[in-house]
């Protein structure tokens, strides 16, 4: 065997032993700072997590349809005007 296809095969090893752990580690709810520290995803963070994020859509589309609303109002009254 060349040490070339040696090394070969050894990289082929780690790289799919690193997605594997990636696969893993998703699964399982494993989050990574930014140092690279890992620690579990507790339930209470992601359900804290989600409902933030649920008020936050809630305020979006608020803005988005009273932005509607208020042309769509705008332009009856404008027409009322024009009769």
């Amino acid at each position: 065997m060349n040490w070339a296809v040696a090394v070969v095969i050894i990289v082929a090893i780690v790289a799919v032993t690193e997605v594997l752990k990636a696969k893993y580690r998703a699964r399982s709810g494993i989050t990574t700072d930014i140092v690279g520290n890992e620690k579990p995803m507790v339930p209470d963070e992601v359900r804290r997590e989600v409902e933030e994020l649920r008020e936050r859509i809630k305020v979006l589309e608020r803005i988005a349809t009273e932005d509607t609303e208020t042309k769509r109002l705008s332009a009856e009254i404008e027409s009322l005007r024009e009769k």
